[in-house]
């Protein structure tokens, strides 16, 4: 039986996909210990795991508006905005982040940790030497951050070019977001490094995975840029876990009945306040459309929609094994797991822009061509019509989604990533 400790920003995006494992790996018998934030508890007991409080510092509710704490972040867009979220989401809580995983260890030997990439804490347990921490496993909940040669900074939501050119444009830029608007997020990250251990970090924090003992992406090689000097400790594990499949069937499900296309649309479970990211533009552009548009709230009150027309059904969630197989098309501001999970099955997308990740996600869907990408936080009704008109009728986008899911049928998933820490796990038993 291992020891095991998983390690989570207390942000639901991040936190559910490490639900799945910490569950799986109760399942078999381990030990699990999840430390994430507070409002998570009772989640995390309901895996068997046992819950660790971040410490205050480093928790905080995603639930609320982050603008309420941080008036300046609405005006901020594209990397400005990532290098705001890291500075003051993701980095300033690191030190505490690091706190609670050896104050876990120290009390009980951790044979491995699992985090998500944004646990900067993981960046800074990289300052003690292995023997004295526990390994590391970067659980990829998110589009894969580290730096490489041939793709631009994470933030940015550009797509590789390829030869010279490309990687001079992307030199070029890692120069300029380094002194721009990354500048000020690694000037904190180096000086908690500093006071932690007595030295700057040896790498760049958004970076820091790279250094990690694993790296397991939770998607497949077709959805994630390629990259040359890739680290050998990067394994693709496929879509770990999805979130709603246990949702009850809505009052009109009858009304799914393969006579007209389903266009699904959603925007999550967290940045779903403001419509106009996704549902708003496509109940407009779609209403007088020979479509069914299937409406998610995510959890909010009905009564917060916009008035649907007559071709549209609303829940609050939705159970997605049965919904995915009967939508052509999913309209979506881009998170990364409802993406995956899309493509597990093969419906094509159509995505907005936003903040946090959800450029990278954007960028991803129209480069590996399985949708398209609208350039915009709060798109047009008539751009989401020409997008979801163009996915309906070209094949190519359904084919290459199609071609997804069957690289994610045969993925590892989480034998695969129960594979990596167990040989990690062994390696320390034996050293």
């Amino acid at each position: 039986m291992a020891s095991l400790v998983i390690g989570t920003v207390p942000i639901h995006g991040h936190v559910t996909p490490l639900l799945a494992v910490a569950r799986y790996f109760v399942d078999r018998g381990d030990r699990v210990r999840f430390i994430t934030g507070a409002r998570f508890a009772d989640v995390v007991e309901a895996t068997g795991a046992e819950h660790l409080p971040l410490p205050p510092d480093a928790d905080f509710d995603d639930r609320q508006d982050l603008q309420d704490t941080y008036p300046e972040r609405a005006r901020l867009k594209g990397a400005k905005a990532v290098a705001f979220d890291i500075e003051h989401v993701f980095i300033a809580p690191g030190r505490g982040q690091h706190d609670a995983v050896m104050a876990a260890h120290d009390e009980e030997r951790a044979d491995v940790v699992l985090t998500d990439p944004a646990f900067t804490g993981g960046a800074l347990l990289l300052g003690h030497p292995l023997g004295s921490r526990p390994p590391l496993v970067v659980c990829g909940v998110v589009p894969l951050p580290i730096a490489s040669r041939d793709t631009a900074p994470f933030g940015m939501g550009l797509a590789p070019l390829r030869g010279p050119v490309g990687r001079l444009r992307n030199a070029a830029l890692r120069v300029v977001a380094a002194r721009t608007v990354f500048r000020r997020a690694e000037e904190v990250a180096q000086q908690t490094n500093r006071e932690l251990h007595g030295r700057p970090l040896p790498f760049a924090v958004l970076d820091w995975p790279r250094h990690a003992e694993a790296i397991v992406q939770f998607t497949v090689p077709e959805f994630e840029y390629p990259r040359s000097d890739a680290p050998a400790t990067l394994h693709f594990a496929g879509p770990i876990s999805a979130s709603g499949s246990r949702a009850p069937l809505p009052p009109w499900w009858d009304d799914l009945d393969g006579s007209r296309p389903v266009v699904h649309v959603t925007q999550g479970t967290i940045a779903n306040r403001d419509y106009r990211q996704a549902i708003s533009p496509t109940l407009e552009a779609l209403a007088d459309s020979d479509v069914l548009i299937v409406v998610s709230t995510g959890g909010r009150p009905l009564d917060t929609l916009p008035p649907l027309p007559a071709n549209a059904r609303a829940a609050e969630y939705l159970p997605y094994d049965d919904l995915l197989p009967r939508t052509s098309v999913l309209v979506t501001n881009g998170g990364y797991g409802g993406v995956q999970y899309a493509l597990r099955y093969g419906v094509p997308i159509v995505t907005s822009g936003g903040k946090e990740d959800k450029p990278e996600v954007a960028a991803r869907v129209a480069w590996s061509g399985v949708g398209r990408r609208i350039r915009s936080e709060t798109p047009s009704p008539a751009a989401v019509r020409r997008a979801v008109l163009a996915v309906l009728t070209e094949p190519r986008y359904r084919e290459a989604a199609r071609h997804v899911a069957s690289r994610m049928a045969v993925a590892g998933g989480m034998s695969q990533l129960a594979q990596v820490v167990d040989d990690l796990a062994g390696a320390g038993a034996t050293s």
